[in-house]
């Protein structure tokens, strides 16, 4: 297991994450859950070698599952204004995901490519008698995403 610079003696995972959106160089939302960044890359098999009729593979065409991101319904239209959008070509923006540890230090950025919405829920049903909260959810299609090398290990909370 990699040591951590800041604390070596930390063992254990980050936990209680919060999650920040970043566009256009400014922060535009705060989200409390995001799904996985994911990507699936297909295996192409192709023959080796015609006369002992062996197989290889080799990796194909990949693909970015979208991304879906929920929070508490909140005053900020940002998210809504864009949904609002999402047929036009030019409605596409590069996103950062700056994910923050349970001291509220960012501890990963990822930058995700060529986002739009696909769906947008902006009021659920809900039980006036029950006592949930209201959730917003948005889901973003995308072109790809990397982990920023510019996010540095944050420094540990003393005990």
């Amino acid at each position: 297991m990699p040591e951590f610079t800041a604390d070596p003696a930390r063992r254990t995972r980050y936990r209680n994450f919060t999650f920040r959106i970043r566009w256009e160089g400014r922060e535009v939302a705060g989200f409390s859950n995001v799904s996985a960044l994911r990507r699936t890359t297909e295996v192409v098999e192709h023959r080796e070698d015609a006369e002992k009729a062996m197989t290889g593979t080799s990796p194909g065409r990949s693909s970015y599952e979208a991304i879906t991101l929920e929070r508490g319904i909140t005053h900020d239209p940002e998210f809504e204004k864009w949904a609002a959008h999402a047929s036009r070509a030019a409605v596409r923006k590069d996103l950062l995901v700056d994910v923050h540890d349970e001291a509220g230090q960012k501890v990963l950025t990822y930058q995700v490519f060529r986002c739009w919405v696909s769906e947008c829920q902006a009021l659920p049903e809900l039980d006036a008698s029950g006592n949930a909260v209201a959730i917003e959810r948005i889901r973003l299609e995308n072109e790809g995403w990397e982990r920023r090398k510019a996010a540095a290990e944050p420094s540990e909370p003393v005990i």
